[in-house]
């Protein structure tokens, strides 16, 4: 047989590349095929703006982020500094969904503000506490005259009013008004109110309140849930858009609410380490945490007859300045999304 001609040996030379290359080729094909198919997973992540506060008990809200690519969201977490200053961003088109406290969402919807509450996602954490100098303050009656501080439109100013009602203390904001005088301060400046003495006691949220006393500046007085209010369920809004209009993603927001609570809940040192390294980035200490949820607890479980509570209790007690009548907690509550996660969760 001849040998082959220069063209020849070309031609036996580029098969023997073909075949030699054949499975790089497919690989590489196979690695495209991958790649294009993430690039459109994430290009098809719906963006869900949320509003939250950094508070121990507001952590599994948070914790969401990271759950979100699962359920093909993208979740990006703006934090106020109270749960009433995210109902100007609602109004604004600016979140989607929030973590505030019951009163907040009550003002919010009563004031027009397009959104429901969709679920609970946590109760309790919060404290009446005294300055630690001031031993003679054992119970609310002993506040007579004296100075509480306290935030503006959230749980601890309803649970604080609460608390002066039914010993029968009146109060203001202004000085002589009142049985007690309040002094509305953020919640990142009660502490230093009570170290300058602008301030004889305070009603803060956790975990402030356990760094008040682990700190030395004050000690616990009693926790606000005596009331018919209890332990003051605080409310997951949705905007009524997002509701309505995208209920595949209202979903998966549910879920991936719900399951970013429940491992919450079953998951006590998956909590701990998230809300003090990721939420508080080391400014909790862990110990601090345990202190702080011992007097707080992560839901998502809600009631329609709570809700209710809340807005009778905001009437009496003139907070929020809702109108006449007040809205019906029938009226913006829905829990249908959340019965619908739960069931496809396989959570009772």
């Amino acid at each position: 047989m001849p040998a082959p001609g220069l063209a020849g040996c070309s031609r036996i030379v580029e098969a023997g590349f073909l075949l030699t290359s054949l499975p790089h080729m497919l690989r590489f094909a196979s690695l495209a095929v991958a790649l294009a198919a993430l690039a459109s997973s994430l290009a098809a992540q719906d963006v869900v703006r949320l509003g939250n506060q950094k508070f121990a008990h507001y952590g599994a809200v948070s914790y969401m982020k990271e759950l979100a690519p699962k359920y093909n969201l993208k979740i990006e977490e703006r934090f106020f500094a109270k749960g009433i200053d995210i109902i100007p961003a609602f109004v604004a088109g600016e979140v989607d969904i929030s973590a505030s406290a019951m009163d907040g969402s009550i003002s919010g919807r009563a004031g027009g503000a397009p959104i429901y509450v969709v679920a609970g996602f946590s109760q309790g954490g919060s404290r009446i506490v005294a300055r630690t100098d001031l031993p003679e303050i054992k119970t609310m009656k002993d506040f007579k005259g004296r100075k509480i501080a306290v935030a503006r439109g959230g749980a601890q100013e309803i649970g604080l009013l609460a608390e002066l009602d039914k010993v029968g203390l009146s109060w203001s904001d202004q000085s002589g008004k009142g049985d007690v005088q309040i002094v509305y301060m953020n919640y990142a400046d009660i502490a230093l109110g009570l170290t300058v003495k602008g301030a004889d006691g305070a009603c803060q949220s956790e975990p402030q309140s356990t760094q008040l006393i682990s700190k030395g500046i004050a000690r616990e007085i009693l926790k606000p849930y005596d009331t018919p209010m209890g332990k003051m369920p605080r409310s997951f809004a949705m905007t009524e858009k997002l509701y309505k209009e995208k209920p595949d993603v209202a979903l998966r927001v549910m879920k991936c609410f719900v399951e970013a609570t429940r491992k919450f809940i079953d998951d006590t040192a998956l909590a701990e380490k998230y809300v003090c390294e990721q939420v508080f980035k080391g400014q909790l200490t862990p110990q601090e945490f345990r202190e702080a949820m011992s007097n707080a607890e992560y839901i998502y479980d809600l009631k329609l007859e709570e809700v209710q509570v809340m807005v009778d209790y905001m009437v009496k007690l003139g907070i929020g300045k809702l109108p006449s009548p007040a809205p019906k907690a029938a009226d913006f509550v829905r829990l249908d999304l959340l019965a619908k996660a739960k069931a496809e969760l396989g959570i009772q």
